[in-house]
Order: C-alpha cells, then sequence, then structure tokens
C-alpha cells in the first residue's frame, strides 16, 4: 500500500483529492490533515511514500511545512497545491525542494501523474537505498585489532573533510577499503566514487582515461569521450596504484588538483572539476621520486594525509573474525549451509606467513570449505591450505 497525505484546510478541496485517488488506485491508503501543524506532527509519527500539501494554510503555511520535513524526512516526496495566486511561491518552492505543485481546483490527469511519478521516484531512493547498503556492506573493514581501530578513527576524522588521503600498505590489505569508507562517509557520498587501477590501463591511454578525448584525437578516437574526473564530479576519484601512473600523466593530474581544471586528450578548452581525490600505492613513492619516477610536488598534493593498511601479519588478532566474515558471505554466495572452523584450525591459521594478505585469506578459506570436511580441522588446514 502507499500511503498518501492530504494538507488542506479546505474540506471541500480534501475530499475531492481523497476520492479521486481512492477511486483512481485501491493501492493508495490516503489520509487527511486540516492544516499545515497537524499534517507536520502526522509526518513526524508516521511514514509516508507522499504528501500533497497546500500552501496558503492557517497556523503553519505549506512552505513551512516543506522546510520542516526536508529537515526530518527529505525523502518523502512533496507536491505542493497552489491557488491562482500562489502560482510564483508554488515554482519557488520546487528551488527548497518539492516534487511538483498543482493547482486548485486540480485536473484529473495532471494530478494522477504526478502522483504516479512521485510515488515511483519515492521507490526509486528506497532501492537506492537498499542498493547502497548492499554495496556498503561489500566494503565493511572486519577486525579490531588496535592497528584497524586506528584506521577507522582516522576515517571518522577525515571523511568529513576535503582533504586529500594517500593510502599505502601492500598488495591485498585492503586499501580499496579505505577508499570506499571515506566517500561514504563524506559528504559528496551522494555523488559517484569513479575507481581507476592506474596499474590496468596502458601508459599511452592512462591520459584519455582519466580526461577524456575529442573526436580524431588519436586513431581510435572515434567519438568524443568524457574521461574519470568529468565522470566523477562532485564525488570521489580513487587512483589506485598510483606509482604505476607515467610522469606525463602525473603532471596532468597535478594540474587537476592545483587548479581544479582538466583538458580533453586532443581539445584546448578547459573543463572545471569539483573532485576530491584518494590515491592508493603499494610502492614507497620516496623512493619512486629518488628514482625520478614520481614526481615530489604531486606527491605532497597527494599526501595531506597518510594512511597505512597494516599487512595480515601485522593484525593476526583479526584473522578469526576474517575466517567467520568470509565463511558467512562464500556460504551465502555459494547458497550453502556455513562451514565452522575449529579452534585448533583457526590457531593454525593465525601461525601462518600471509604475505598476499586478506585477498590470499579469503581464497584459503574458500578452499577449505569446498574441501574440508563439515567443521573444518586442523588436519584440512594442513591438507589444504599449506603454504
Amino acid at each position: 500500500m502507499s500511503k498518501i497525505l492530504i494538507i488542506e484546510d479546505e474540506a471541500a478541496i480534501r475530499r475531492v483529492l481523497t476520492k479521486i485517488l481512492s477511486e483512481e488506485n485501491d493501492t493508495y491508503q490516503v489520509e487527511e490533515a486540516e492544516d499545515g501543524a497537524i499534517g507536520y506532527e502526522k509526518i513526524k509519527n508516521n511514514d509516508y511514500d507522499l504528501v500533497l500539501c497546500d500552501i496558503k494554510m492557517p497556523k503553519m503555511d505549506g512552505v513551512e511545512v516543506l522546510e520542516a520535513v526536508k529537515k526530518i524526512k527529505p525523502e518523502i516526496p512533496m507536491v505542493m497545491i497552489s491557488g491562482h495566486g500562489d502560482m510564483e511561491t508554488a515554482i519557488n518552492t520546487m528551488r527548497l525542494g518539492a516534487f511538483d505543485y498543482i493547482s486548485k481546483p486540480p485536473d484529473l490527469n495532471r494530478l494522477l501523474n504526478t502522483v504516479r511519478n512521485a510515488l515511483d521516484k519515492k521507490q526509486l531512493v528506497v532501492e537506492n537505498k537498499i542498493l547502497k547498503k548492499k554495496v556498503s556492506k561489500n566494503y565493511e573493514m572486519i577486525g579490531e585489532s588496535e592497528a584497524i581501530n586506528h584506521i577507522k578513527l582516522m576515517i571518522d576524522k577525515v571523511a568529513q573533510t576535503e582533504a586529500r588521503v594517500l593510502i599505502t600498505g601492500p598488495n591485498g590489505t585492503g586499501k580499496e577499503l579505505v577508499a570506499h569508507q571515506l566517500h561514504e562517509k563524506s559528504e559528496r557520498a551522494n555523488f559517484p566514487l569513479i575507481e581507476v587501477n592506474c596499474a590496468a590501463i596502458p601508459s599511452e591511454l592512462i591520459e584519455s582515461e582519466l580526461f577524456g578525448h575529442v573526436k580524431g584525437a588519436f586513431t581510435s578516437a572515434v567519438k568524443d569521450r568524457a574521461g574519470k574526473f568529468e565522470a566523477a564530479d562532485k564525488g570521489t576519484i580513487f587512483l589506485d596504484e598510483i606509482g604505476d601512473m607515467s610522469l606525463s600523466a602525473q603532471a596532468k593530474v597535478l594540474r587537476a588538483l592545483q587548479e581544479s581544471m582538466i583538458t580533453r586528450v586532443g581539445a584546448d578548452k578547459d573543463i572545471k572539476v569539483d573532485v576530491r581525490v584518494v590515491a592508493a600505492t603499494n610502492k614507497d613513492l620516496k623512493v619512486e621520486i629518488a628514482e625520478g619516477r614520481f614526481r615530489e610536488d604531486l606527491y605532497h598534493r597527494l599526501a595531506v594525509i597518510l594512511i597505512k593498511v597494516p599487512s595480515l601479519n601485522d593484525r593476526r588478532d583479526d584473522i578469526p573474525m576474517l575466517i567467520s566474515y568470509f565463511a558467512d558471505k562464500i556460504a551465502s554466495e555459494q547458497g550453502n549451509s556455513i562451514k565452522k572452523f575449529s579452534a585448533s584450525a583457526i590457531n593454525l591459521l593465525k601461525e601462518y606467513d600471509w604475505t598476499g594478505n586478506i585477498r590470499e585469506l579469503r581464497n584459503v578459506v574458500e578452499r577449505l570449505i569446498i574441501l574440508g570436511g563439515s567443521e573444518i580441522s586442523e588436519n584440512d588446514v594442513k591438507l589444504f591450505a599449506s603454504k
């Protein structure tokens, strides 16, 4: 059922709207409020999928209701009801976040189309929130060791700022998890997080990938194409393995950071971008600088905040939690029952030298679940997780 609240001080208009909506769709559950104050109280104490709200009302007018609702339940679409003399105000409410407005007396088709569109938008918002929660679960930071708790504290302090972050650490430690957490806890969370693996893109294509190109810029440039910086506008760009980026591309990234401007390959027109940059590398960039492979000025632009992700060998206390997390996740993915690991199996895994870090541990857990017994034993570990 879609719950719709009509806030309108004219009883006749309320009755007409209720009748139209109830007869149109028997899944619409319609409630009424005779003024803005009563309507606002109803919204505070109930969940509605849509609110139709008059603009001119006693006690609390429609604009005041709209502003108040957007502070407590911004996801509720609000359609404003305007009299002939309220049209300018009605248009202004759109700037304040109203979904739409309808005029009195309401036109049947316009009303029903607006209601359907508003409810569709609400459903999309709900589905997007569910999807974001699922995505977020894929980027949870599992562990309670001192090293991981320190990183979580750093993320909480830094995420709400605009400071650039350089994440360092060996391969397989979860540097991308830190980047996702920084984005999701920032004020840019409603905008894109664009990931670029600098090591996976050929050096001759990295500039086009980052900054885009215009038609004819090179042989295969058959049409204009936006780059990753443009795609990340108002959001975050995550430059993974930035230590593998060419010096030519580094120079352009430096300009983008200094001037918030980029230029597509083959173009002479600058494009303004508003992007937060988070970078990661498994290399020692100071060594790369000394050997002429990385620009020192770019390093200092990127490394406003440094977050070092520890190796799994440096956070062995987290291994039992990680095993449990991966066992649950793998069982869910494969549609199987969850297998338990014996205490002796876990203790043996804690002693291993995890050169591949968390990525390697995840692979070993999956192998043990596939090949081991109903409960993973110490013997299973010796047989199937040999190093």
